[in-house]
């Protein structure tokens, strides 16, 4: 049996990353050593030899000074840059990158693929195709954590958060939960299977028949939820029209302006009066406590695939019947 000093590398970055974590490890030994071994030798070297001896006093040099600044600040410096290159690398996912949504609760991690497959503990990707997670949680902080790829991210209440990678050998990879959430939080682990694409297609074609993918799941579920009776997209709309919207900045009813994401989108859902669209009232009510995690993922992915191409059904298609026309210009919640 063999004990691996470090998982093996199984992403893109996980070279790189060691790497750092080697040249940090290798100045950190090289100084604890040097400064260990000075220690010794001016202890020795500078000892009293009999009770009446005084120091002689020290001057200093300018030299000696600036040695022992500009070195360990030009290290510093090397460390510095280094360091943000490769935490922004990890931090901005690739624009083709497939995106997977990741639930975190107590205890397993929930996925669903755009194309509608669910999995439990489980995250079957494409090599050489980079993979961006959009993670939630429905409960406490969890970490979701491959080693192998040297990748971490926290998945919080309440937020979105995102993590990406690119597998580059085929494998199974082990998936842990890097933050206590509870009792068995040592039981919360998975795996990552890394396939090949053609049979990462093969395995999306054989896998279980789904209802659809999740934008259709959330097309439904903004139909059931009445949210069509607003954001019909037509003249008389209480709500503004959600198609082309998603990636562009929207300015807000105080004059700032912020981008319309995943985040921004999840919490139009939950809170919608905290960022109120300019030219709308303050009518529509919170979502918070009637869709779970799950729910989000659907309905984010269907305003998303809004500005991809899709058509925002005709307020006839929703519950309730036919939404009142505008009793004031602008009068439409967020």
């Amino acid at each position: 049996m063999t004990f691996p000093f470090m998982p093996e590398q199984g992403s893109t970055m996980a070279a790189r990353v060691d790497n750092l974590f080697f040249f940090f490890l290798a100045v950190s030994a090289f100084f604890a050593v040097l400064i260990a071994v000075l220690v010794v030798v001016f202890a020795v070297k500078y000892r009293r030899r009999d009770e009446t001896s005084v120091g002689a006093p020290i001057h200093g040099g300018l030299a000696l000074e600036l040695t022992w600044t500009l070195i360990p600040f030009a290290i510093a410096m090397v460390m510095f840059v280094w360091g943000a290159s490769v935490y922004f690398d990890l931090a901005r996912p690739p624009q083709n990158a497939v995106e997977i949504y990741v639930t975190g609760k107590r205890w397993m991690w929930k996925v669903q693929h755009l194309t509608g497959q669910k999995e439990i503990n489980a995250l079957h990707v494409p090599v050489g195709q980079p993979v961006k997670l959009i993670i939630q949680s429905e409960d406490v902080i969890h970490s979701f954590f491959i080693p192998a790829f040297r990748t971490k991210m926290d998945a919080v209440p309440g937020r979105i958060t995102t993590l990406w990678f690119e597998a580059t050998k085929p494998g199974r990879y082990h998936l842990f939960c890097a933050e206590y959430c509870g009792t068995n939080h040592s039981g919360m682990t998975g795996y990552i299977e890394a396939m090949e694409p053609n049979a990462f297609q093969t395995w999306l074609g054989g896998s279980p028949e789904q209802e659809g993918s999740l934008a259709d799941a959330g097309e439904q579920l903004f139909n059931q939820l009445g949210c069509v009776t607003c954001h019909s997209g037509d003249s008389q709309a209480r709500g503004p029209d959600l198609r082309g919207q998603f990636g562009t900045t929207v300015t807000l009813a105080d004059g700032q302006q912020v981008l319309f994401d995943e985040e921004y989108a999840r919490e139009s859902i939950l809170n919608p009066q905290a960022k109120m669209v300019e030219g709308y009232l303050p009518l529509m009510p919170t979502f918070q406590g009637l869709v779970n995690e799950d729910g989000l993922a659907q309905l984010i992915e269907y305003v998303k695939s809004l500005s991809q191409g899709g058509e925002t059904p005709t307020p006839a298609a929703a519950p309730g019947g036919t939404p009142k026309p505008k009793t004031t210009p602008g009068a439409a919640e967020r």
